[in-house]
């Protein structure tokens, strides 16, 4: 529908076209809510398909399917990013969710009691917003890398995609999670590899096999119906996992070293435009991957909802000081497993149903006053 000047009005507009919006997207039609969904990415899916060329889930194909959809494949088979891709454009289709793609928001605001969502493309006002970009999506990497000598090629790990990016010579990967094991073991194969840090922890089985299925499914009943903000261990544990990075799953330290990857302390900085390692060394490298992660960057919203850290204050999503705002898909937003494919779509489910809540309501509210 267009508004005044050009600006189209919708009840809901979903901010984000991945696994979060789209089930948000799924429940909403379920309820016979209108709606349109907003995606930066050129493609749905893009979101899984421009990650590293190799990369596979840690999740098998069984635990990959969103709410109305299950993931294509039995068994324990870990799908590849293309794959996780592809399933997403699927469901999009199968439900015909209205997702608009290549239409970044640049910002988030509200004027009078409606929100106003602006992209490049043009200005879109709204009942309610619901949030599903995820939280940590902008690359973060360490202010000294600007120092690098500008002959190393420097890559984050989100725009890594094959060693065929990289210079010949040494390659520095920065970081041991579950990406810089994974990418390290990857181009040690043409280029003597370095992965600088300390992983915290590792799955201590493969999880291909019965045991680490086992495990497996015991970690995922664990951080979906455990740890919750409802349940005392929940509010005890997630503050302290908060902090800690993901243990590697997959890959186990023994099999980086096998790889034939040397194993270094943290990068303290650089000298004479090299990196330089806490026990002092420097490496003669001649390209340096950023494992490093992401850091939360909302600075688009120009609302009062965020507290001093800069982190959204809500409960399960629904954020009180806004009404009709809501977020999904944000680390830790009802249980461990919130920010992951196997739990984002119970908490799209519990924020759908607080907008037909609203909407009806309001719709309510508006009969009784005709009437009146």
């Amino acid at each position: 529908m267009n508004g005044n000047g050009g600006t189209e009005s919708f009840e809901t507009v979903i901010i984000g076209g991945a696994q979060a919006g789209l089930s948000t997207g799924y429940q909403l039609r379920k309820r016979g809510l209108p709606f349109v969904i907003l995606d930066a990415n050129d493609r749905v899916g893009d979101s899984w398909r421009k990650r590293w060329d190799s990369m596979r889930l840690f999740t098998p194909a069984h635990y990959d399917g969103l709410p109305g959809m299950a993931f294509p494949g039995r068994g324990f088979r870990a799908p590849t990013k293309d794959e996780m891709g592809e399933y997403l454009e699927s469901y999009a289709a199968k439900f015909d969710l209205p997702v608009r793609s290549g239409v970044k928001v640049e910002r988030l605001s509200r004027q009078g009691d409606r929100y106003v969502v602006e992209t490049a493309k043009g200005r879109l006002e709204a009942d309610q917003v619901v949030v599903a970009t995820g939280a940590f999506h902008t690359p973060k990497v360490p202010r000294f890398a600007r120092d690098l000598d500008p002959a190393i090629v420097q890559l984050h790990s989100v725009d890594y995609r094959n060693p065929s990016q990289l210079r010949e010579g040494g390659v520095l990967v920065v970081g041991v999670g579950n990406s810089g094991a994974d990418i390290s073991i990857e181009v040690v194969q043409n280029h003597p590899t370095w992965l600088a840090g300390k992983e915290s922890g590792h799955i201590p089985v493969p999880i291909d096999s019965l045991r680490g299925r086992i495990v497996f499914r015991l970690v995922r009943f664990m951080g979906h119906h455990v740890l919750k903000w409802t349940t005392p261990i929940g509010r005890k544990v997630m503050p302290k996992l908060d902090k800690k990075a993901t243990p590697l799953i997959r890959v186990k330290p023994k099999d980086i070293v096998r790889a034939g990857v040397q194993r270094v302390p943290r990068v303290a900085g650089v000298r004479d435009g090299l990196p330089m390692l806490e026990d002092g060394r420097i490496l003669d490298v001649a390209n340096v991957i950023w494992c490093t992660g992401f850091k939360q960057d909302f600075s688009w919203i120009e609302l009062p909802i965020f507290d001093e850290k800069g982190a959204p204050k809500h409960r399960r999503g629904i954020v009180a000081d806004e009404p009709g705002l809501y977020f999904v898909g944000l680390k830790f937003q009802y249980a461990v497993s919130s920010d992951v494919i196997t739990g984002v779509g119970r908490d799209a489910e519990y924020v759908a149903k607080h907008i037909a809540a609203r909407r009806s309501t309001d719709r309510g509210s508006v009969r009784v006053e005709a009437v009146a």
